[in-house]
């Protein structure tokens, strides 16, 4: 699991303690994490005050431990150059439940639509079935009329 991490203190035996700041929870996804929520030691040549990558086993041993300027720059890049700042942030996610709620309740209206049409369509097939039958008693009493009728012969 990836972590970002600030080094505090070095000793001279070439190990450094470090403060976890930050855990990462999906691939664009962090969450920053309480100031008492971590601190480990380290075999590493850091000075105090670097900001490194961890990567952690789920028993919070260090597997790998990079220096974290690149991937900060990087974001600097990415997202800050480019004015992102959390209240846009914010704003597209509003934007996007905005969104959301609108394509559901549109849904749910279509949804409604095809029952109504449904239903009308069944109303017609049985006009049209009671419609048939009606045309066959006509035609049965019309027959009946013409066989009985003795000026029709």
């Amino acid at each position: 699991m990836l972590h970002l991490a600030q080094v505090i203190q070095t000793d001279p035996g070439g190990k450094v303690k470090l403060q976890l700041l930050a855990q990462q929870k999906a691939e664009h996804a962090w969450v920053v994490l309480a100031h008492e929520d971590g601190i480990l030691w380290c075999d590493a040549d850091y000075h105090p005050g670097a900001l490194v990558l961890l990567e952690l086993s789920p028993t919070k041993q260090v597997q790998h431990i990079s220096d974290a300027t690149g991937w900060v720059l990087e974001i600097v890049e990415q997202y800050l150059s480019l004015g992102i700042t959390p209240a846009i942030l914010q704003e597209e996610v509003q934007r996007a439940e905005q969104w959301r709620q609108s394509l559901t309740l549109q849904s749910q209206e279509l949804g409604r639509r095809a029952l109504e049409v449904e239903a009308r369509r069944d109303q017609i097939q049985e006009l049209e079935e009671n419609l048939k039958i009606e045309r066959q008693r006509l035609e049965g009493t019309a027959a009946e009329l013409k066989n009985s009728d003795p000026a029709t012969d």
